[in-house]
């Protein structure tokens, strides 16, 4: 499979991820949309130009279609407010993310496992940031914003959204392991972008 195979596989894949477990933010299988941008920022970043569009493009259609199933106009819906566009900035930290880890890591080893444990996280922050601020300062849904409100609800909420998009991210680099180790997929630290 060259390159744009895989890339295209790769797509795919995070694209399918991203339809089975959008539909509800709390269902049993937790929403994965940050580590899809996060982990499409590290294997697309080639593709950056459109992919990451197409990837925004999906979030906003499945959020639509669920709004819509549930018999609600998706512009009244609680979670849609002039909020709702901060995910645009929001999935872009971590798909910058992504991508600088791809950018610095050295191939499989202590050193990547090291930035991916800073990386990630530094990343959700940002993420959340957006995602959290946009909503809590734009949208109706919070009467009286205040500074000690915000800072509650950002933190009350960073830990569960962190545990989430970690796990996701740890099912994809130990898969991106075992790819690399059974020859299906080169290791990206020794080429230095998708192989």
């Amino acid at each position: 499979m060259n390159t744009s195979q895989q890339r295209v596989v790769i797509l795919a894949l995070l694209g399918m991820t991203l339809a089975v477990t959008r539909v509800h933010h709390f269902a049993a299988v937790p929403d994965a949309s940050w580590a899809v941008f996060f982990v499409g920022g590290f294997y697309l970043s080639q593709w950056t130009r459109w992919a990451f569009p197409a990837l925004m493009a999906l979030a906003v259609l499945i959020d639509f279609i669920v709004i819509r199933g549930q018999g609600i106009d998706f512009w009244s819906h609680y979670c849609v407010s002039p909020g709702y566009w901060a995910l645009l900035p929001a999935h872009a930290a971590l798909w910058g993310g992504g991508w600088w880890l791809q950018r610095h890591h050295g191939g499989i080893g202590w050193k990547a496992l090291g930035l991916l444990a800073i990386v990630l996280p530094v990343s959700v922050a940002v993420c959340h940031l957006f995602a959290q601020g946009g909503f809590y300062w734009l949208s109706d849904s919070v009467a009286n914003p205040t500074l000690a409100g915000w800072w509650k609800n950002y933190t009350d909420w960073l830990a569960p959204y962190l545990r989430v998009a970690a796990m996701y991210v740890a099912v994809a680099a130990m898969m991106h392991v075992a790819l690399v180790q059974l020859g299906v997929l080169k290791d990206i630290g020794t080429h230095k972008q998708l192989p």
